[in-house]
């Protein structure tokens, strides 16, 4: 349970943190970290050579120096275009915070499902034995 209330709370944290880069050069690496490459398996923006990450990377530079966009709508931008799929970071929010949360939840309720059952098994053992002893 534990666990569980820790896993919440940098969840909560993580999600609502708002401190970033201050370099242009800063943003374009952490927002590129994120970003998945659409033609690799698995690797991101930041680390692929691949042609349609380097087209992704010049945009992300593009937008940051006309300065007119935040982190987050330059990755929405991405991922509009892109699709869902381009995130390897899912968003806290809505569904995909629904996604991350619920398998932490069910655990919780299975051990408490499995701690109250094992409870009442042993009560019913013991007054079982009492009845015996009777």
């Amino acid at each position: 349970m534990l666990v569980a209330i820790l896993a919440s709370a940098l969840l909560v944290i993580g999600g609502t943190r708002t401190s970033g880069p201050q370099t242009q050069s800063d943003r374009i690496d952490s927002i590129t970290k994120v970003l998945a490459c659409p033609t690799c398996q698995g690797e991101s923006v930041y680390v692929s050579r691949a042609s349609a990450a380097e087209s992704i990377r010049a945009e992300v530079a593009r937008q940051i120096a006309s300065g007119q966009k935040s982190d987050d709508e330059i990755i929405a931008y991405i991922e509009a275009r892109f699709g869902s799929r381009v995130l390897l970071v899912p968003r806290s929010t809505g569904l995909d915070a629904m996604i991350w949360i619920l398998p932490v939840f069910v655990l919780i309720c299975a051990t408490g499902t499995l701690v109250f059952a094992f409870r009442r098994w042993r009560i019913e053992t013991i007054d079982q034995e009492i009845g015996r002893a009777h």
